[in-house]
């Protein structure tokens, strides 16, 4: 039977040479296995639900559940300064380009154009960071010379705020 190391498990070795016909030249390398028992520095509890969540969504999308009955429903789940900047960005997206699609994404409220998600909200609650944030995906046409800004934190929105969220939607989308 072989020996499987445990997931947590780290396999070092050390190579001794056994010389076994006494004094001679033959020499036979043994490897000695080791484990050191090693702290996980896996996925956090809050990315592991995500990762659960998005495996929902795929399975929704595949039975073509209506994404913005899910979105809505992810922001009705936030705490009330999250839910009220989310409503407000759901507003804001639909009206800057009614073409993106609501659905979820990891759990978040997105908006995605031919299936793939452009930008997204996340709920500073989520992660439990100290500021939500907007972000946009790799799809989202914002380039601007050789550096820009893919998202932004948002602690509350004024109307400013808005109305260069819009802008950024639209350009987003092309």
């Amino acid at each position: 039977m072989r020996y499987a190391p445990k997931p947590e498990e780290e396999l070092t070795g050390e190579l001794r040479n056994f010389d076994f016909l006494g004094g001679h030249n033959n020499f036979c390398y043994k490897l000695y296995m080791n484990t050191k028992t090693k702290q996980s520095k896996g996925f956090t509890a809050e990315e592991r639900a995500a990762m659960k969540e998005r495996a929902r969504e795929l399975k929704a999308e595949a039975r073509r559940e209506d994404g913005e009955k899910a979105v809505l429903a992810k922001i009705a789940e936030m705490p009330k300064p999250d839910r009220v900047m989310a409503e407000r960005i759901h507003a804001i997206v639909k009206a800057s380009a009614p073409s993106l699609s609501p659905r979820t994404w990891y759990g978040m409220p997105a908006y995605a154009k031919d299936g793939k998600v452009v930008c997204y909200f996340q709920s500073a609650h989520k992660f439990k960071s100290r500021y939500a944030t907007f972000g946009f995906n790799d799809t989202a046409n914002l380039d601007k010379g050789a550096m820009w800004p893919t998202s932004f934190a948002l602690k509350e929105l004024t109307a400013a705020d808005e109305k260069k969220i819009g802008a950024l939607v639209k350009k987003a989308v092309g």
